[in-house]
């Protein structure tokens, strides 16, 4: 897939231009960040959710996937239970979004750092593993229990989102 094929002949190129900066951008342009995950159906999703939530007036917010599948009802539903709606989000392969110069992608899942460790076309790259809520529910013999796994995530993700993008980044 493009996806690939751009990973592996950009690598050494964008490993050159990793550290540069927003040179030559303008203060006023907002910066962009994608959110990029294997399926694009839960963990990425969230932390877009997020972003958009607390972060849109500085940032243009973005998810994708390697293999995307539908969003994640559950995920929909714990994030709704703050207040942040994600049922109008779509899951995106990342090649729909290869064109845009994002100046930071935080990658959700080792899977995906295995797939693509460097995303064409960023400035910067950064990695946080979260735990995969569908797998976590899995050995859940309850809704309740379950949703439980998602929340936890959910916290996690959004604690992180704060201190990443809060910070001034």
């Amino acid at each position: 897939m493009l996806y690939y094929s751009l990973c592996r002949l950009n690598r050494r190129r964008l490993k050159a231009t990793a550290y540069q900066g927003n040179e030559g951008k303008m203060s006023s342009e907002k910066k962009k960040i994608l959110f990029l995950c294997t399926g694009n159906s839960c963990r990425s999703q969230m932390a877009e959710g997020w972003a958009r939530s607390y972060y849109s007036s500085n940032w243009d917010v973005y998810s994708a996937g390697t293999h995307p599948r539908d969003i994640d009802p559950r995920a929909i539903k714990v994030m709704a239970e703050t207040g942040v709606d994600i049922a109008g989000q779509r899951s995106k392969h990342m090649d729909e979004l290869i064109h845009i110069p994002f100046d930071l992608v935080v990658t959700a899942c080792d899977s995906v750092v295995e797939e693509c460790p460097v995303f064409p076309g960023a400035s910067r790259q950064t990695h946080r593993q979260f735990d995969d809520p569908p797998s976590l529910a899995m050995e859940s013999s309850t809704e309740s229990e379950a949703l439980a796994c998602y929340r936890r995530v959910r916290d996690e993700i959004r604690q992180f989102v704060e201190e990443l993008l809060g910070s001034g980044e």
